[in-house]
């Protein structure tokens, strides 16, 4: 079984998707019997590792930190004639995404969409809500041609089947449960940013986009005061914070996010438009609890027993909720966190997931297939 993963979603800075692919990457190789392609942009047609990797020429997206946007499928296209999968997966509903419905028929393959992001929302958040009812249609216009879509939670499953859409699937993605462990756990990082022992450490990592609301997190820190501090850590942060507030404004290894992470007590998200939220899964990896909006994914992937949750867009609530975590037993619910993505997100288990989907969609016989969700 040969599989093509293909999207445009794939540069240095990258985020959850490029996690995904990677780690499925990694794992796939190493099975007898499966071998994995990745078709990501590049400056030039470029083919490496046996056809592991291959380049695909696509220009470069000014201000996105190394981001490409390809424009004209043919170049896809060629790469997957010249690749020749039993099945295609696509990361994204752009030119690569039309690209991987074209080759499918042409190869009389298969082809499987993975739904990342959630194009209407992100179009009606720049533009408006006028725009969504023309996205939708395209959404639906393109993913129709696909065998099977996954999504990464049951709210984005919902959207799609509004969008009149059938053949999806549930697919919960992973966590590196080596890496972010509690044994990266080190006092270093209270003494670079100058705080005491019994100072409760927040942290958040993440872009600093609208969506992200991180005026909210800085509302609530305000309200929380000086026995708390947050540490926020990525791009397009703030320059201006409170006084309990640190920044490092650019993003981190994943080595060093999962130290930062494992250092802290409690990982705060005040997103409402998580398709998924990795962050959340990485920081309970790390053993530590969540506070978060419930919103979005993070409703899913916070249960009560990892965390607490509370209103939206309102600091004051937030701020409760971190004062009711420590009132509670926070390293117990952090230990019961790490135990949860154990569980659930362990990175062969998703594997597994994906492994059923793809003989599904290729007839294949599978009698290992319980870990497969119906949206």
């Amino acid at each position: 079984m040969h599989i093509a993963d293909m999207t445009m979603f794939y540069a240095p800075s990258s985020g959850g998707v490029r996690t995904y692919l990677d780690a499925k990457r990694r794992r796939l190789n190493n099975v007898p019997g499966i071998r994995h392609s990745l078709l990501v942009p590049g400056a030039r047609y470029r083919r490496h590792e046996d056809d592991r990797l291959v380049e695909v020429p696509a220009p470069p997206l000014p201000f996105s930190n190394g981001y490409r946007f390809p424009l004209r499928r043919h170049h896809w296209l060629r790469a997957l004639h010249d690749v020749g999968p039993d099945l295609i997966e696509a990361g994204d509903p752009y030119v690569t995404g039309w690209a991987a419905a074209q080759a499918a028929r042409e190869l009389d393959i298969p082809v499987v969409g993975f739904y990342h992001s959630d194009l209407p929302l992100l179009v009606s958040n720049r533009f408006g809500n006028w725009t969504s009812a023309a996205i939708g249609q395209y959404i639906s216009r393109l993913y129709g041609h696909y065998n099977r879509i996954l999504a990464p939670s049951r709210v984005m499953a919902g959207k799609l089947h509004a969008l009149g859409l059938e053949e999806v699937y549930v697919q919960p993605l992973g966590v590196d449960l080596v890496n972010f462990s509690p044994e990266r756990r080190s006092d270093e990082l209270r003494r670079e940013l100058g705080i005491s022992d019994d100072t409760r450490l927040l942290i958040f990592a993440g872009r600093g986009s609208r969506e992200k609301n991180i005026d909210v997190l800085l509302d609530t820190m305000k309200q929380l005061g000086s026995a708390y501090h947050l540490l926020l850590v990525g791009s397009c942060m703030p320059e201006h914070t409170p006084d309990n507030v640190s920044v490092i404004n650019h993003f981190c290894s994943a080595e060093d996010l999962a130290v930062k992470m494992a250092s802290s007590d409690a990982l705060l998200h005040a997103g409402t438009q998580e398709t998924f939220g990795l962050v959340v899964l990485e920081a309970m990896a790390c053993g530590i609890p969540v506070v978060a909006a419930r919103a979005g994914a993070l409703g899913e992937n916070v249960p009560e027993e990892c965390g607490l949750l509370c209103e939206p867009h309102n600091a004051a609530a937030m701020a409760e909720a971190v004062r009711n975590l420590f009132t509670a037993d926070s390293r117990q619910l952090g230990r019961q966190a790490r135990a949860h993505v154990e569980r659930h997100h362990n990175w062969d288990r998703v594997v597994d997931g994906l492994g059923a989907h793809y003989r599904n969609v290729l007839g294949i016989r599978d009698t290992s297939s319980a870990g497969v969700q119906h949206g």
